[in-house]
């Protein structure tokens, strides 16, 4: 007679028994996803690549095609990925495929430690390390040119690289710069900042309309037609105005180049920073002084933690430059 299911014919005691289960009794639930991976399985460079390009495509046909791989080894690597993480990053059940919130949070982390990989491999950067300062727009406003004519002039092996990048943190967060000057607060998390200096707000209005003629305005000027926000990098937002006489429409772009032709176009007026004026002239474009508008502060940021070895001497030549005005 055979043994019954589980016995142990060696006559030491083996694993204890599973209780029998009901026929009528419904399995389990299956958990949403599987545990992580044992940590033996680490996760690679390919992982976040797989990652990063799904996000950045919105589709996984369309990562697929970037990477050269195919559609299931991309679906595949990023499986494994959220396994051995224990977290879902993308969602599926759309028709569009997104980021979950778990998933916004974890490409800017991906995006970073991806950029720190290529650039330790890039022997050309290995020789001249380059500080790369990212900006979204009107860069250190009037001080830009002194910053980057001085640093020249004091630390000429370590190329300054001054980058636009259309990004609330031009890029700081996601590792494509190793500082960043920003206007405004900035929220997100494991920044460091430095107020360095604080800028006026002008108004900016269509050349030939009926605003561009005054010698100074006020928000509540601006509220009764359209205002083009830049939501992407811009800090203006509705809350600029006061609750009860906030813009009557807005008009939202993606970076400073949609905004100035917009308002050229006509759709609308905008607010920004008084270095805009310089750094971003326009002939359909007339930037006049606001009254009551509160300054914008000008930030020099970095991610907290080890960094490139010139972030000291930046931030110095930078309060050294605005100190003496």
């Amino acid at each position: 007679m055979s043994n019954p299911e589980g016995a142990d014919t060696a006559g030491e005691p083996g694993p204890p028994a599973r209780p029998a289960r009901d026929a009528a009794t419904p399995a389990p639930a299956r958990p949403a996803l599987p545990a992580p991976a044992p940590a033996t399985r680490a996760v690679e460079l390919r992982h976040l690549r797989a990652f990063l390009a799904v996000a950045d495509e919105g589709n996984v046909t369309r990562a697929a095609a970037h990477l050269g791989l195919t559609q299931p080894a991309v679906s595949r690597t990023l499986a494994a990925l959220e396994r051995h993480l224990g977290i879902r990053l993308v969602d599926r059940s759309t028709h569009h495929l997104a980021l979950t919130p778990e998933g916004v949070a974890f490409r800017d982390k991906a995006a970073a430690a991806v950029a720190a990989f290529d650039e330790a491999l890039d022997t050309g950067r290995l020789r001249h390390w380059p500080l790369r300062l990212g900006h979204a727009w009107s860069a250190f406003g009037p001080y830009t040119t002194p910053l980057l004519r001085g640093w020249q002039e004091r630390y000429p092996a370590t190329p300054l690289e001054l980058l636009r990048i259309d990004d609330r943190t031009a890029g700081l967060t996601r590792g494509e710069v190793d500082a960043a000057l920003l206007r405004g607060p900035v929220e997100a998390p494991g920044l460091v900042t430095e107020v360095l200096f604080t800028e006026a707000r002008v108004a900016a209005v269509t050349a030939d309309g009926p605003l561009a003629a005054r010698t100074s305005l006020r928000l509540a000027d601006l509220a009764g037609g359209p205002v083009v926000l830049n939501t992407v990098s811009g800090t203006t937002t509705p809350a600029l105005w006061p609750p009860e006489a906030r813009p009557a429409a807005t008009l939202t772009v993606a970076n400073t180049d949609d905004w100035l032709t917009a308002i050229a176009a006509g759709r609308g007026n905008g607010v920004s920073a008084a270095s805009t004026a310089a750094m971003h002239p326009h002939p359909g474009v007339a930037y006049v002084p606001l009254d009551d508008a509160p300054g914008v502060p000008v930030l020099l940021a970095r991610r907290d933690g080890p960094g490139h070895p010139a972030l000291p001497k930046l931030a110095a030549l930078a309060r050294e430059i605005v100190a003496r005005g």
